[in-house]
């Protein structure tokens, strides 16, 4: 731990201005996801605040190498620290350089335990570097298992013959493929099809759009769906910008015969594209315009040799119908021992 300084960031102002650092470290960490970086997790903070910021920065001199972002959410037996981006972020951790690591993640450790609050990771992955943060002495852990997030392994899709005439990773099994196909072919049947960006639209008429074919999606199952809270799309318009500036996201609005069928917002980062959020018009269920733009973002996350293709949190079943395997987020939680013990 030798050279290494940690401090805590109590406020908004102090949060924002480690933007230039906080990239730099995120940059140098391979296996951090877009959910670890400023561009979602300031405009978090901004939308929701909900509570008091206990964010522990590490510093080796001018050099950010580690950051746990956290808040305390107090509550009426006493406070606890939660990761800034709990709820919609289906990835959590810190932040430490690999070249810092073991270093870094003891000084995290070291500086949590002036707090007296529990601290609760969220929504970490396997190999997440939370994992391995030492429990400070005199406090206590608890682990347990989270949600699944089914992932589908692109491993051998830049390969000769690892792919269909279609352009689709052979990962993906021949009964999806061939019902991709199909709804292709009943779409365009149906009008011409166009793919327009939000870089082609601008972000707001993306939202807008992805907003109402979301809501209508989930309407016609009798339900309200995320983007119905208002924070919620507060967040979305402050964060896309700063997502799709930095490389970080994916969006797709698939228009037939002129009508905005289907929506689609991804995120990505060197090693795997995410499904996040889609919407699709009711009234094109049978052209599966949400497949459609499912196959889309498949097929261009092995065009850039991403190593896996996440559906993020859930065990829906379509999600296994692509190929899917589940991999298991969990909790880990550290807490002072009690006098009592």
């Amino acid at each position: 731990m030798s050279g290494l300084m940690a401090e805590t960031i109590r406020s908004a102002e102090a949060l924002a201005a480690l933007e230039p650092a906080w990239w730099a470290v995120w940059r140098r960490s391979p296996d951090a996801a877009p959910f670890l970086s400023p561009a979602w997790l300031l405009p978090w903070w901004e939308a929701f605040a909900p509570g008091r910021l206990a964010t522990i920065a590490v510093w080796r001199g001018a050099d950010l190498v580690g950051l746990a972002p956290f808040y305390v959410e107090d509550g009426p037996e006493g406070g606890r620290r939660l990761p800034v981006g709990v709820s919609l972020s289906d990835q959590l951790d810190v932040l430490a350089d690999p070249a810092d690591r073991g270093a870094v993640l003891a000084a995290l450790a070291g500086a949590a335990a002036q707090r007296p609050e529990p601290l609760l990771w969220l929504e970490l992955e396997p190999g997440a570097c939370a994992w391995d943060a030492p429990v400070p002495p005199g406090w206590r852990e608890e682990r347990g298992e989270g949600e699944a997030c089914p992932v589908l392994s692109l491993a051998g899709a830049c390969e000769v013959g690892g792919r269909d005439a279609d352009g689709m990773p052979l990962a993906v099994p021949a009964r999806r493929r061939r019902k991709l196909r199909m709804a292709r072919h009943r779409a365009e049947r149906r009008g011409a099809v166009r793919v327009e960006t939000a870089q082609d639209v601008g972000c707001a008429p993306f939202l807008d759009e992805l907003e109402r074919l979301h809501g209508s999606r989930w309407t016609s199952r009798g339900e309200a769906g995320v983007l119905a809270d208002e924070a919620v799309r507060v967040f979305h318009r402050r964060a896309l910008p700063r997502l799709l500036a930095a490389g970080l996201a994916e969006t797709a609005l698939l228009r037939i015969g002129g009508v905005a069928a289907g929506a689609y917002y991804g995120l990505r980062d060197q090693r795997r594209s995410y499904a996040y959020i889609g919407g699709f018009d009711p009234d094109f269920a049978r052209e599966s315009p949400g497949a459609i733009l499912l196959g889309r973002a498949i097929a261009a996350a092995a065009d850039r040799g991403a190593e896996a293709f996440s559906f993020l949190r859930g065990r829906e079943d379509y999600k296994y119908e692509w190929g899917a395997a589940d991999r298991l987020n969990g909790w880990r939680r550290l807490s002072p021992e009690r006098p009592d013990g």
